[in-house]
């Protein structure tokens, strides 16, 4: 919703801000007073091309800039956009500007950062609906029309659960569709695979093998230095030398003696059993020497094996992973993928006849889907038209354009013939309209533009307020080619409209006017000789006097017809 506008040096504009609210606005004025002018510095925010010429007289830079409050109805989409480019300060406000230098190109800027026009483009189309310059109608944009049409017919459901059968589908189609093209080189891929695999297994490695090989290695290949080592320990603690005792020789001795030196002195017991332990380790190392000993090898052959095993663990470490268990995690992925190989064929039998099933599936949803589309097409129809003789096109006719394209990979029909279809069913939609008799239905951008246009966009909203989600609507030129008592029938309906969209509406009428909740006149005013445009609110005596001038010259009669004006609206919307 627009809450705030502010227009700086802009054609005749000096300076204006215009604060907003919800409902219907009404902007009123004398033709030439600059009403036009607003809109066309609305426009810019919608991302039209504008040059220096928008810039007033006399002045080196010009500035339209706009505050919004982002509707819960198009809350998603907004952020989407902002956040895309880092752009989302706050989560309920979003500021749109232009900028124009007389010396330099012009500026477009979102939360006060530069941006280009697309993004303000994009932007602008989420939030406004200008009815009266046809590139800004969201009715006029024909992909958007499906999308108002399921909206219309409260099709949500129906639209949801066919979605989640085409999702399905192309999930289908798209693991199809890699299978296919592995097939091409499944042959040289299953060799590949085929002999990693059988190296890796051939390889019948175990996760602590390396380590373990290491390990002997070590003892196979320093066996002569071990066993001498060994062998002088075992002889000192075990066996001695021809002029001294060995260890456990020596400790024996110690022993025997302070056994006696206990039998003497019992308090000493201590000594005798720390001696004791000492002789029992020295006894139990001794032996597990002798033992290391005996398993000590002189054995070339087996050092050879385990080199040769040890290179084999490297030469696979090089092509397959750092460590054991990475070849090993290597050789199950290989595996799987061989696997996957193998059962291609089957697996692709069996997508095949997924395919063939999602496919009938979703053929009975678009004839589901359609059936419910065809039927609100003709309910919007009639509304649609029923309005449009209310506002005096009672010879105007409004359709819905159902088309389907011919395609022999889509989905089958009960003639069958094969139609293409997308995510959204196998139906492109297109609003049309025939404004008078024997014209023909054309589609909505190629009807006339001004009144006419703005009358038939107001039947459209107003039928389809709750599944148009644009905030913002502003008209102008609506009231062209009508009199007082329809522009009292179209103020109804935008007063109507107002209950679920921000209105803004431009009018001549002050039947139109007089349903206004806020009203705001447009006026020239000459100051030190140069004219400028001026916006202010008219209410209570100021409001009435507005509308009676609207009526012509102010008299008594006027001014009663004015307050007549007022009290019907009271009437009508109370």
């Amino acid at each position: 919703m627009l809450l705030e506008l502010r227009i700086q040096n802009f054609a005749i504009i000096d300076q204006i801000e215009i604060e907003l609210g919800p409902g219907l606005t009404v902007f009123t004025g004398e033709t030439g007073a600059g009403k036009s002018i607003i809109i066309d510095a609305v426009e810019t925010l919608l991302g039209v091309r504008a040059d220096t010429s928008v810039i007033r007289t006399g002045v080196e830079h010009s500035s339209v800039e706009a505050t919004f409050k982002i509707m819960p109805s198009v809350r998603e989409a907004v952020h989407a956009i902002l956040k895309e480019e880092a752009l989302l300060d706050d989560e309920n406000y979003v500021t749109l500007q232009r900028e124009f230098r007389r010396e330099g190109r012009n500026i477009a800027r979102v939360n006060g950062r530069t941006v280009n026009l697309g993004m303000l483009r994009s932007l602008g189309e989420l939030l406004i609906d200008l009815h009266g310059q046809s590139e800004h109608l969201s009715l006029l944009r024909v992909k958007s029309h499906l999308n108002l049409l399921d909206r219309f017919a409260e099709a949500e459901a129906v639209v949801a659960d066919y979605r989640t059968t085409y999702k399905q589908l192309q999930q289908v189609r798209s693991e199809l569709a890699k299978l296919r093209r592995e097939e091409k080189e499944a042959a040289r891929k299953m060799e590949m695979l085929t002999f990693q695999v059988e190296e890796i297994n051939l390889a019948g490695l175990s996760p602590d093998e390396e380590s373990e090989l290491k390990s002997e290695r070590v003892r196979l290949a320093n066996a002569e230095n071990l066993t001498k080592y060994a062998t002088i320990a075992q002889i000192a603690l075990d066996e001695g030398e021809l002029d001294s005792a060995s260890a456990t020789d020596r400790l024996g001795v110690a022993l025997k003696a302070l056994e006696d030196l206990v039998k003497i002195d019992e308090e000493r017991k201590g000594l005798l059993e720390r001696v004791q332990e000492m002789f029992d380790g020295t006894v139990e190392l001794a032996r597990d020497l002798n033992k290391y000993l005996q398993d000590i090898e002189f054995d070339p052959k087996r050092l050879e094996k385990v080199e040769e095993r040890l290179n084999l663990i490297y030469t696979l470490k090089r092509k397959y992973g750092e460590t054991i268990a990475e070849i090993l995690a290597f050789g199950e992925k290989a595996q799987k993928e061989l696997d996957e190989i193998t059962h291609a064929e089957e697996r692709m039998a069996q997508l095949e006849k997924e395919e063939h099933s999602l496919i009938q599936q979703l053929a009975r949803k678009a004839a589901a889907l359609s059936g419910v589309r065809h039927q609100a097409a003709e309910k919007l129809s009639g509304l649609i038209e029923k309005e449009l003789t209310d506002l005096r096109m009672e010879q105007a006719k409004f359709g819905v354009d159902f088309r389907i394209t011919p395609d022999p990979d889509g989905l089958p029909l009960a003639d069958g013939s094969r139609v293409a279809f997308d995510h959204n069913g196998s139906e492109q939609v297109e609003f049309l309209v025939e404004p008078n008799p024997g014209e023909g239905m054309k589609p909505l951008v190629k009807i006339a533009s001004g009144g006419e246009t703005s009358r038939l966009m107001l039947a459209m909203k107003n039928v389809l307020a709750s599944a148009d989600q644009t905030p913002t609507l502003i008209f102008d030129e609506i009231d062209q080619g009508i009199g007082g008592r329809v522009g009292a029938v179209v103020g109804q309906k935008l007063w109507h409209l107002g209950r679920e969209h921000q209105v803004l509406c431009i009018t001549h009428l002050a039947q139109l006017a007089g349903f206004g909740e806020k009203h705001f006149k447009v006026e020239k005013a000459i100051h030190e000789g140069r004219t400028t445009t001026v916006v202010h609110a008219v209410q209570n005596r100021a409001r009435l006097m507005e509308l009676a001038q609207m009526l012509g010259e102010v008299s008594e009669g006027t001014v009663k017809s004015a307050q007549e004006i007022l009290q019907g609206v009271q009437r009508v919307t109370r």
